[in-house]
């Protein structure tokens, strides 16, 4: 008798872009994904199952009708509760995008979004955007128009004021330069620690603690937006993952899989 366990369950779907700045994403999956960010605002609703992740703002759970959000560049995780897997739509929307609509609805760009939020009316919204994105035959304007009142609706209701902190360490904020500036670049722990001004066994406890994951796997998701950003300009997968830093393409294709939930070739089939 094998003991062997089926795969988990894992569908992604981006569909093709129809608004320049945003992109729009299905999914169904059981994985349970590491903690990343993305360098888009993104909005979305939960249809089946439920997830608990973990943000700046804490670790919440979201179930069926909920509205999902996360800032630019916010860490964020995502697991699976109740032993299947969960159905969710996302759209992506360039910050840059992001700030301008929220300023043309009166709203401080610089304004946070929950992870969470109940909102019948939003979702309904957010249906609607993701069909009108998700059709290639629907009016432009029609998706200009439902891609404002989603984002106006969302940010009116649930904006929330940028947290005061102290700010992170002097350390910290220079190996977080280094990795921001230049992540297909390799570097050693003991560099990075000097050019930090720390050792290695502070910088990693102090990275930790202030950022929330560690420096490696925060290099190879910068080096994942990097990417991103290559395929989205037209660059193949091959080229791209060694314009990014990794090694090679199935390096590249196993982290973007494991953050983002698609293939590199199937995200650039989308969006160029």
């Amino acid at each position: 008798m094998s003991d062997r366990r089926p795969a988990p369950t894992h569908q992604a779907q981006a569909h093709r872009r129809t608004l320049a700045g945003v992109e729009a994403v299905a999914l169904l999956s059981a994985r349970s994904f590491p903690r990343h960010a993305h360098d888009q605002l993104g909005i979305g609703v939960i249809h089946q199952g439920a997830q608990r992740s973990w943000s700046g703002m804490g670790a919440v759970e979201a179930g069926p009708g909920d509205v999902i959000m996360v800032n630019p560049g916010e860490l964020h995780d995502g697991m699976p509760l109740g032993g299947g897997p969960r159905a969710w739509r996302m759209v992506y929307l360039d910050a840059g995008l992001a700030a301008a609509a929220a300023r043309e609805a009166g709203v401080d760009p610089a304004a946070l979004v929950p992870p969470v939020a109940r909102d019948p009316l939003l979702a309904r919204r957010f249906a609607r955007l993701f069909d009108c994105l998700a059709d290639s035959a629907a009016d432009p304007l029609a998706r200009e128009e439902a891609l404002f009142r989603c984002l106006a609706l969302a940010l009116r209701r649930h904006a929330l004021a940028p947290p005061r902190s102290p700010g992170r360490s002097p350390t910290v904020t220079r190996a977080l330069r280094r990795l921001e500036e230049a992540p297909a670049e390799p570097i050693t722990l003991a560099e990075l620690a000097a050019l930090a001004g720390t050792g290695r066994f502070q910088l990693l406890r102090g990275f930790a603690r202030e950022v929330g994951t560690t420096p490696h796997a925060y290099l190879v998701q910068r080096r994942v937006l990097l990417a991103r950003r290559l395929l989205a300009a037209g660059m193949g997968p091959a080229e791209a993952a060694l314009e990014a830093g990794f090694a090679d393409q199935s390096h590249l294709t196993r982290a973007f899989v494991r953050q983002l939930g698609l293939t590199p070739a199937r995200y650039r089939a989308a969006v160029c």
